[in-house]
This record gives structure tokens, sequence and C-alpha cells, in this order.
């Protein structure tokens, strides 16, 4: 059985990261906040910056101030259900995958709002993405290899050069097996 993450974990690395960054915590950043009254976000991006808060902390606390993305507070469960919403014809196919990469070795499923991010202990090495509404494209962690046959190049993201687009549940067969055996290999 593989663990699977959503965004409530990002949550806590990102408190954790605000910690590192300023030596406070979210308490007391959330009171220094609510005494500054801010009114929209850029004001308290620009004021945040002034006091060295970047990035996923600057993000987080933005969010506490003027809330959170439906995203970020949805389970694993509920992120997937949504992006098969109006595609249920596609969960065959992403059971499909899950199932080869389970398969393979130790794999973390983290979900997010589009895609599925598939890991192994040290790093993402594969994403599942439903990109139309009759097919499902499987990004590959593959360095040295080029695209040929179904190995085609992918959009998905920077990391994922290479992708295998799959129309049906049977698709998912020992070729595509052996790439994410390879992918989480190569990531592992």
């Amino acid at each position: 059985m593989s663990a699977v993450r959503d965004w409530q974990r990002n949550r806590q690395m990102w408190i954790r990261i605000l910690e590192k960054q300023t030596g406070e915590g979210l308490e007391v950043w959330n009171r220094r906040l609510a005494s500054q009254r801010l009114k929209d976000k850029a004001s308290l991006r620009a004021w945040l910056t002034q006091y060295g808060v970047k990035g996923y902390a600057q993000s987080l606390l933005v969010m506490e101030q003027f809330g959170y993305p439906d995203f970020i507070l949805a389970t694993a469960d509920h992120l997937i259900q949504q992006q098969y919403a109006d595609r249920h014809q596609l969960l065959p196919i992403y059971n499909a995958v899950i199932d080869a990469a389970e398969a393979i070795g130790e794999v973390t499923i983290q979900a997010r709002k589009t895609y599925v991010s598939l890991l192994t202990p040290r790093r993402t090495f594969a994403r599942i993405l439903p990109t139309t509404m009759t097919r499902l494209d499987l990004g590959l962690r593959l360095d040295n290899v080029k695209p040929a046959g179904r190995l085609q190049p992918s959009k998905i993201h920077e990391t994922m050069r290479l992708q295998i687009s799959l129309t049906a549940a049977d698709e998912v067969d020992t070729e595509v097996t052996d790439w994410l055996r390879r992918a989480y290999a190569e990531n592992s």
C-alpha cells in the first residue's frame, strides 16, 4: 500500500520554513499581521518581503490572512475525485498506473489540484495528468532517454521531460511498467 499525501502536509512544511527563515512560528506572525491591518495581498507581500519572509513562508502567511484555496484544504481523495469528475472513463487508466507503480516499490502518491505525483523515497519520478476528456498523460523523469515510439516529449513539467499518452487501462502494459520502473530506479 502506498502512502498518500495532500496539501496539508505541505502546509506543515511551509510552517517549518517560516520558523527557519524568521525564528518565529505561525502564531507569532499571525498576531503581528493582525496588528498591521494590511488590506490586500500585494501590500502584505511587500510588507513581508521587508522582513525577509519569502517563498513558501510568504505564501503561507498570505493564505493565513486572506484564506486558503479549496485545493489546499481538500483531502487527497477529494482532489483526485475532482480531477476525474467530468471524465470518469479515465479513472481505470489512473488506477492501472497506480497499480503498476505500487508493484515497483515504495511509492508515495501526492495529490495536487490538477495532477498526481508519484514519488520515490527521494523525489518525484512520475506525474499523472488527465489531459483531455479521452487521454491521460503519464510524465516520466528520465535522464538520457530520447523520445521514441510511445515515449514522447512532455509538456507536463520541466522535470518530466518525457510522457506516454494513455487512452485505455490495457495500455498500461509491460512497456509502460518498464518505463515506470526505470524512472523509479533513476530517482531512488
